[in-house]
């Protein structure tokens, strides 16, 4: 079987519509100047409190084992990545779930996650491309596969020892139906000279938060679940994947399985964490 045939990441045809030219973002992303980190602090920070404000004053949020997050954020071993992986169910699910956290982080450049958001809702002209660049999004091109610059650059932050958030289901999920993951992940966790710390996340409400209908408004008062899972200790699986010389299609399929069962687990967990509030 080919690697065509085989990769959920690669089960859209390859005529994929490019509204803007993103090339000129990655060499910007790959190696920020001091003026895209002044410029970026500024986006972050505003994003941030944004988030904030929505998440904590507006709606009602709550938020287990958020110390959890925090913690690996902040407290990690120098030098070690954490690829956090979450459902995607509302366009807000980022930035918004990131209001949870203190401002020392949610409103700081140097410790936010990175990101891949859709080359053709965020990246769709000079202004939008700008807007998400400098708040540390990456454009990724749905449709082409694991081997882009978007996983590429994934990769490089791991390397750097960064923060990545990846949505593995790979768009909205509107209909909370269980897909399977895109292997982007996996390639990410995989390649990354250092194994990253592994995080699932997974969350509900904010769909009714956010909901995926127009007009697309923010509501108040919603209700809000999302429940910070244990990190997935999978550093001996991948280096024995690698003393194997285990062929990295396979590997990364495999270690995106492992990913896909912690959420079976996680989400039933947190669906009746949410049905109790109510």
């Amino acid at each position: 079987m080919s690697d065509q045939d085989a990769d959920p990441s690669l089960d859209v045809p390859t005529g994929v519509a490019m509204p803007y030219n993103i090339d000129w973002i990655f060499p910007r992303l790959r190696n920020p100047s001091k003026f895209w980190y002044v410029v970026s602090q500024f986006v972050v920070s505003a994003v941030g409190i944004f988030s904030k404000v929505v998440l904590m004053f507006l709606n009602k949020p709550r938020v287990y084992n958020r110390e959890r997050l925090i913690q690996l954020i902040t407290k990690r071993p120098k030098g070690i990545p954490l690829v956090t992986v979450s459902n995607h169910y509302s366009c807000f699910d980022d930035p918004g779930l990131w209001g949870c956290l203190p401002l020392g982080i949610v409103c700081n450049t140097y410790k936010i996650r990175w990101s891949m958001a859709a080359h053709d809702i965020c990246f769709t002209n000079k202004l939008h491309s700008l807007f998400f660049m400098f708040g540390k999004c990456i454009p990724v091109v749905r449709g082409i596969g694991v081997y882009q610059d978007a996983i590429n650059l994934c990769i490089e932050k791991a390397a750097l020892g960064h923060w990545i958030h990846v949505f593995p289901e790979g768009k909205v999920n509107m209909d909370k139906e269980e897909l399977r993951l895109k292997w982007g992940v996996g390639r990410i966790i995989y390649e990354s000279p250092k194994i990253p710390i592994i995080l699932p996340m997974w969350h509900e409400g904010m769909d009714d938060l956010l909901p995926n209908v127009e007009p697309y408004v923010i509501q108040r008062g919603k209700q809000v679940t999302l429940n910070v899972g244990q990190p997935l200790d999978l550093n001996d699986f991948i280096l024995d994947l690698k003393k194997r010389q285990v062929p990295e299609p396979t590997a990364r399929k495999l270690i995106t399985d492992k990913i896909q069962e912690a959420f079976r687990d996680l989400r039933a967990e947190t669906e009746k964490l949410h049905r109790e509030r109510n």
